[in-house]
């Protein structure tokens, strides 16, 4: 396990594309084939097209509210903002992503994403088309559950977050949530960065910008943490961990 901070790269967090056989190991469903006994060789037939895109640079739309959907993408490096625009043009952040999780699976039912995705930093993406990847599913139980357990977890995500929790306990979900994802990527999972600005953080978090800000002056006052800018290191995990656990649950 590496202890490279967030989003700093290196050969063991961002992979080559692998070769004849070997699937590159950002793939979001190489597990879920391998489980199968499913090599790469054995899937040529299917022509399942999946393409490396990048960079983007932040500021730029991965795709945008209302586009045609074709493809699921895995983030291969970096990180990326989805997020809403109402009527009187108000922004709502619905969620963050990072390496190794897949953007684009809330467009499935009505054939159009329904939210931007924008990068918050330099991205890269595994594009995925998503007519080829159902084939793919039929041939191969596992994707398919893949794809279940993917569509779970976002849902589950957002429903705990629209819970009636202190301002406290989203903090530390918020920052223990993400140190979980990143150190099962391969990542610190002490230290990162915050890639995402902090209203952006209010915003999905349910909070005002001002709260945030004095939650995390006081949890670093206590000692749970460190912040220099967007620089974090979580110092006692385990007090993050017990205010979380309501929301995280596990």
């Amino acid at each position: 396990m590496s202890n490279l901070p967030f989003p700093r790269l290196g050969p063991q967090v961002l992979s080559d594309d692998g070769d004849e056989l070997q699937f590159c190991t950002t793939c979001a469903f190489s597990h879920a084939c391998l489980s199968q006994g499913m090599d790469k060789n054995a899937l040529k037939e299917l022509h399942v097209l999946v393409e490396h895109i990048g960079p983007f640079h932040a500021g730029d739309y991965l795709f945008r509210e209302g586009d045609p959907f074709e493809a699921i993408a895995a983030v291969r490096a970096g990180s990326v903002k989805t997020c809403v625009t109402d009527r009187e043009g108000h922004e709502h952040v619905l969620g963050f992503h990072f390496p190794g999780e897949v953007i684009g699976l809330n467009a499935i039912d009505g054939h159009r994403y329904p939210c931007d995705a924008i990068a918050l930093d330099t991205v890269m993406l595994c594009r995925f088309s998503f007519p080829k990847i159902s084939v793919l599913a039929t041939r191969v139980p596992g994707v398919q559950r893949e794809l279940f357990r993917l569509l779970s977890r976002d849902i589950g995500r957002a429903a705990l977050l629209a819970g009636d929790w202190s301002a406290d306990q989203r903090v530390a979900a918020f920052l223990m949530g993400m140190s979980r994802r990143l150190s099962a990527r391969g990542f610190s999972a002490t230290r990162f960065q915050l890639t995402m600005a902090r209203t952006d953080i209010a915003n999905y978090l349910r909070l005002a910008p001002e709260t945030v800000s004095r939650v995390l002056r006081r949890m670093q006052d206590d000692g749970m943490l460190a912040v220099e800018r967007r620089e974090v290191e979580l110092l006692d995990t385990a007090r993050l961990e017990t205010l979380a656990a309501p929301i995280l649950r596990d």
